[in-house]
């Protein structure tokens, strides 16, 4: 500890390679945001055009994002009817949130794109 009597440092050293906690990287994310919650937010999902497909995107949207209104959906084939572009818009209250949906989406393998 210094000797300065200015010095009202806490006594702890700075460890650069000590990781903040989950709590204190989470509310450095919110504060990073340039969102402003609750906000209605999309999100653009392309993968297969099979009801398998749709299905599981669904269902892992809602883990997330429970009880979202059928017109929270809207669906589009592509031209030759392979893939399906499937768009979710839901009222987003975090950036945690929206973090968490992505990454409920990005899990599923058959997913070609999230946007």
């Amino acid at each position: 500890m210094s000797d300065d009597p200015h010095f009202r440092g806490s006594g702890k050293t700075c460890n650069p390679f000590d990781k903040p906690s989950v709590a204190e990287d989470e509310a450095a994310l919110e504060r990073e945001t340039l969102i402003d919650f609750p906000t209605e937010f999309p999100i653009k999902i392309m993968g297969p055009a099979t009801d398998a497909f749709v299905e599981d995107i669904r269902r892992a949207v809602d883990g997330v994002v429970p009880g979202l209104p059928e017109s929270a959906w809207s669906r589009r084939e592509s031209g030759k009817g392979n893939f399906v572009g499937l768009t979710v818009t839901f009222t987003a209250t975090s950036r945690k949130q929206i973090d968490d949906v992505y990454r409920a989406i990005t899990a599923h393998p058959d997913v070609k794109m999230c946007l």
